[in-house]
């Protein structure tokens, strides 16, 4: 128990100097070095045997995932009518990025079958963990040229064909972090580039004495539409800026509070 709460204790430190430093993109997990940078031979687009496996995957995470999240935090998805508002059409989401499994838990909010998940480099893993990753509708981004063209054309063409991207556009990972943090260009790049409205999606659920989530919801929020009229960085700031709104509603609704951050560490520039 007293290595648990150590535990909660540092974990909740880390994230309140990196909030007091405006880090919130910064990654205090520290990933190894299991991983590998994708190539043009990662699976965006599976073929025979992948498509095979990938479905699998989809159907046992479809059937019993939804009884995991009950089981284990208590989840409930809310919103749906903004999922069905967007009427089968191409879209991006973004979620809040707080936990391992949250993967999971926006595949039960936008769909298990047809959506797909983009996640950094470092989460291309090596063996039987990675292959399911890849397996698993999960697109790694990289720095390597041809590996970007072959997922920006899947992306294309799964977007065209009704499916749902989903984005974690805070880029980084803050375990059990109830606040909405600010979102990276990323995600709204492409929702105009390929001229999809973006769905926001935000998590919000309570904690107990030791740091484990209950009574989990998983907000289906309205979906935002681009400004035709902007220019496309004007686009891409608007779109972001009106999902992040989004986001802060359903936070001060959930929560009874405002926004508010920890004070800014003295000297800052930002």
């Amino acid at each position: 128990m007293k290595t648990l709460r150590t535990k909660l204790e540092k974990r909740e430190s880390i994230q309140a100097t990196l909030e007091r430093c405006r880090r919130f993109d910064y990654d205090y997990i520290p990933f190894g070095d299991k991983w590998v940078m994708p190539t043009d031979k990662y699976p965006y687009r599976q073929k025979f045997f992948g498509k095979i496996a990938q479905g699998f995957l989809r159907t046992v995470m479809c059937i019993f995932g939804p009884v995991l999240l009950k089981v284990v935090y208590g989840a409930k998805v809310t919103g749906k009518k903004n999922r069905r508002a967007i009427k089968g059409q191409g879209a991006i989401s973004v979620c809040n990025h707080f936990s391992y499994l949250d993967t999971l838990m926006i595949r039960q909010a936008i769909g298990h079958m047809k959506s797909y998940h983009t996640m950094g480099p470092r989460n291309n893993k090596k063996g039987f963990g990675g292959a399911f990753l890849r397996h698993g509708g999960m697109w790694a981004f990289s720095s390597n040229l041809a590996a970007m063209r072959a997922l920006h054309s899947e992306m294309e063409l799964r977007l065209n064909a009704g499916s749902i991207v989903n984005f974690y556009a805070e880029q980084a990972m803050w375990v059990n972090y109830q606040k909405p943090r600010p979102m990276l260009d990323g995600a709204f790049f492409y929702a105009v580039k390929y001229r999809v409205p973006v769905l926001p999606v935000f998590c919000t659920f309570h904690k107990n004495r030791k740091g484990h989530i209950k009574r989990l919801r998983i907000n289906i929020l309205p979906a935002v539409y681009a400004d035709e009229t902007l220019k496309k960085s004007e686009r891409i700031a608007d779109i972001k800026r009106r999902a992040e709104a989004e986001w802060q509603k359903c936070y001060e609704e959930y929560y009874g509070v405002k926004l508010a951050y920890l004070e800014k560490k003295s000297g800052d520039k930002q």
